[in-house]
């Protein structure tokens, strides 16, 4: 509000010099007095929308934070998941190799030995 050139005390206290052919004093005063409640409501709902908008863009950065943040995650984890799931293959092949090959020993000897 940085255009604003009266507040609602300003209006209330203006006074105007009266001349012999001048406006009503008093209709004028009761115009003023609308356009007075007028002002008030209107800096009321002002002030209101800024600390809405405020409160909105807090909420705005807070979620494009998250976002960013999620982002930077989801692409670290499957490169994560793909060494440990290769890791894991290849220890399962190891074990394989050392069971299965073991089984396969002992029926080449058994065999021999009949």
């Amino acid at each position: 509000m940085e255009n604003v050139n009266l507040t609602p005390k300003d209006i209330v206290n203006k006074h105007f010099k009266q001349k012999m052919r001048g406006y009503d004093s008093i209709e004028v005063d009761e115009f003023l007095d609308d356009v007075i409640q007028d002002y008030e409501t209107y800096t009321k709902e002002n002030q209101r929308l800024q600390m809405e908008n405020d409160r909105l863009l807090k909420k705005v950065d807070e979620l494009t934070k998250q976002v960013a943040v999620g982002k930077t995650g989801t692409t670290a984890r499957p490169a994560s998941n793909a060494s440990t799931n290769m890791d894991i293959l290849k220890r399962l092949s190891n074990l394989e190799r050392h069971v299965f090959g073991a089984q396969l020993n002992d029926d080449v000897n058994r065999g021999n030995r009949f």
